[in-house]
C-alpha cells in the first residue's frame, strides 16, 4: 500500500510542478513516479507500526513550515552578507545538542532540515548527539528547538 501512496503523492507533485497535461508529459510523470515509488517508498512512508500514510501526511504538513524557516534564514544570511560590518556580524560556532528523536528517519530528517536552512549545516551525528555549524549566534539560537519538536510529531508517534 505504501508504494501506491508514495506513487500518488509523487505523481500529484509531478503534475503540480510540470503543469503539462499532454500524453507525453503525463506518461513521463507516471514512469518517474513509479520509479521513485519503487526505490524510496520504504524511506518516505516507512511502516513503523501501521501508520505509514499518516506519517507521510504529517511530513507533507511539516514542509510549508520548513520552507518558511528556509525563507527566514535566507533573509538572515542575506543581511549578514550585505551588512557594511559583515566581519563583525558573522560569528561562526559549533552547536552540540542531544536529540530526543529515536528513529533513524527522524534523525535524518532533522539533519537534512538543519542543512537545508541557510547558515547552518549538520556536521555529524553520533547516536543521539548532533554537531551543527552555524554562521552566527542568531542562527544557532534556535537549535534544536521547534524543528525537532515538529519532526518528533511527524516520526515519533504512532
Amino acid at each position: 500500500m505504501r508504494y501506491l501512496y508514495t506513487f500518488l503523492i509523487m505523481f500529484v507533485f509531478w503534475i503540480l510542478l510540470s503543469g503539462k497535461f499532454d500524453l507525453f508529459h503525463l506518461t513521463l510523470g507516471i514512469i518517474s513516479s513509479a520509479l521513485v515509488s519503487f526505490l524510496s517508498a520504504d524511506l518516505f512512508m516507512y511502516e513503523h507500526g501501521k501508520n505509514g500514510l499518516a506519517t507521510g501526511v504529517r511530513f507533507l504538513l511539516y514542509l510549508p513550515w520548513l520552507l518558511y524557516q528556509i525563507l527566514l534564514s535566507t533573509l538572515h544570511v542575506t543581511f549578514l552578507a550585505l551588512h557594511p560590518k559583515m566581519k563583525d556580524q558573522i560569528d561562526p560556532t559549533i552547536v552540540t545538542f542531544k536529540t530526543k528523536l529515536k528513529t533513524n528517519i527522524g534523525k535524518v530528517a532533522l539533519a537534512n532540515s538543519i542543512t537545508l536552512t541557510p547558515g547552518t549545516i549538520t556536521i555529524r551525528i553520533e547516536d543521539q548527539v548532533f554537531y551543527v555549524h552555524a554562521i552566527s549566534r542568531k542562527a544557532a539560537a534556535g537549535l534544536p528547538g521547534e524543528m525537532e519538536e515538529r519532526l518528533a510529531k511527524v516520526f515519533e508517534r504512532d
